[in-house]
């Protein structure tokens, strides 16, 4: 039976082990992979000090998915009165584990949770994989949107 956890401080290592095969699977690395010290530790920082909250899928002692959720205030606008946007990320599931509601579960947990907290835009980056799960939640693409990027 799967079970779907808020991660806590104490979860670190499991949040942190989940986000580095993600990150690996997503971008086609190779299994032994290693990231830079630095990455791990802004990593580590984020998840324990940053604005967010991520839900754990466990099968047994095992983390079969995480999601996490960042808040975000940007200055107020009439359409976001009180400035409060989210980004949804660190979706994923394990490929044993897919196509069984998982990530959907511990996104709607996530989003839940984002309206409750009063944000009123949660945005997201998306594979073309991921793209009918997030279609299926609600989301879609804005015709008033763009993006830069410095690369």
């Amino acid at each position: 039976m799967i079970e779907y956890k808020v991660a806590g401080k104490n979860d670190i290592e499991l949040m942190m082990s989940s986000r580095l095969e993600m990150l690996r699977e997503v971008n086609n690395l190779e299994d032994d992979y290693v990231y830079s010290e630095e990455f791990v530790e802004i990593s580590r920082k984020y998840f324990l000090e940053g604005d967010q909250t991520t839900v754990l899928a466990l099968d047994g002692q095992e983390v079969i998915g995480c999601v996490s959720i960042s808040y975000i205030t940007v200055m107020p606008t009439y359409d976001h009165p009180y400035g409060k946007r989210a980004h949804l990320m660190n979706v994923y599931t394990r490929k044993a584990y897919r196509g069984q509601g998982i990530a959907k579960k511990m996104c709607q947990m996530l989003i839940d949770e984002a309206w409750a907290r009063g944000v009123t835009e949660i945005s997201l980056d998306t594979t073309k994989a991921g793209r009918p799960l997030y279609a299926s939640i609600g989301f879609n693409t804005p015709d008033d949107y763009m993006t830069l990027y410095n690369r």
